[in-house]
């Protein structure tokens, strides 16, 4: 049933794509910034008690409506898995941003791909060339396919609905609360509590890319460029997105356009249009082995 949930809500998702950030998640990040006007007194606690306060209800509610609807009807269940899905996870929340990239490098439209990138990363991408663009972009898109599809996924596998609420709503408070808390001990336990979430989902979306590219050079890249990136779980997976594609993310321009220099991710040629489009398909080839190997465990536990 859960094959059949992320097979319905992935096609559905890629038939009737929902605007990003979709209304709910809208509806979350204002709830999440009443939250931090309510409880941010700068200390920990604070942020533990609202980071359960902003992510319990929603999982509980699911969970509790999942069951419900299951004591009435098993599809009426699925259903609501495949609701959950389709509004929690998805390629097409951030694909635009990438192809509308990719096609203005293609056509060495450089003002409108540097304004594209500009308006996906939020910051300042003023002087950058194609090398530099292509690579941020590339780096974006790894990382949300990661955010926004295989997190998710992982999290359903586990804990079904509840389990890709829990995993999305994490990450939105990581990301706002960390950021507009600056370094304050209010935003840690979201940063920690999501660590912990998304630490084995980082290592599976990062294997994944090492078997759908080039495995030697994606695991090579893995083990030794990882540990030098500020995030654990972005470089873990950033490293070995690079080294499957065959291409250096690293070692230039952050993502933010600024000047500092960044630690060595991937292996082979500069970024460029061309490369932006192996990323696709090493993302789509990633989702098309999740979605066999859950299959085959689906089968194996159907036939006992």
């Amino acid at each position: 049933m859960k094959f059949l949930a992320l097979l319905t809500a992935l096609l559905l998702e890629q038939a009737r794509p929902l605007r990003y950030p979709n209304w709910l998640e809208v509806l979350f990040v204002r709830y999440a910034r009443y939250l931090v006007r309510q409880f941010d007194g700068g200390e920990y606690r604070h942020g533990v008690l609202a980071w359960m306060l902003a992510v319990a209800p929603p999982v509980v509610l699911v969970g509790a409506v999942f069951l419900a609807l299951h004591q009435v009807s098993a599809l009426a269940a699925w259903l609501w898995s495949v609701l959950v899905l389709y509004i929690t996870m998805g390629l097409r929340q951030f694909s635009h941003h990438f192809t509308e990239i990719s096609e203005a490098l293609r056509e060495s439209r450089l003002d409108e791909a540097r304004d594209r990138l500009g308006r996906w990363q939020r910051s300042g991408t003023a002087g950058l060339e194609v090398g530099a663009i292509a690579r941020a972009a590339i780096k974006l898109a790894l990382l949300a396919s990661h955010r926004h599809v295989f997190g998710a996924i992982a999290w359903f596998l586990v804990a079904g609905a509840p389990g890709a609420v829990l995993y999305r709503f994490a990450a939105t408070l990581a990301e706002r609360w960390d950021a507009g808390a600056g370094a304050s001990a209010f935003g840690r336990f979201a940063a920690n509590a999501f660590f912990w979430i998304d630490w084995l989902p980082a290592r599976l979306t990062a294997a994944s890319f090492a078997i759908a590219g080039n495995f030697e050079d994606a695991v090579y890249c893995w083990r030794t460029q990882a540990p030098s990136w500020e995030g654990e779980a972005s470089g873990v997976i950033l490293a070995s997105g690079g080294g499957a594609l065959g291409v250096r993310l690293g070692g230039a321009p952050g993502v933010g356009g600024g000047p500092q220099i960044q630690p060595e991710l991937g292996l082979g040629d500069e970024a460029d249009a061309d490369y932006m489009r192996s990323a696709v398909g090493l993302v789509w080839r990633a989702l098309v082995l999740w979605m066999v190997l859950v299959l085959a465990v689906t089968i194996a536990y159907a036939l006992g």
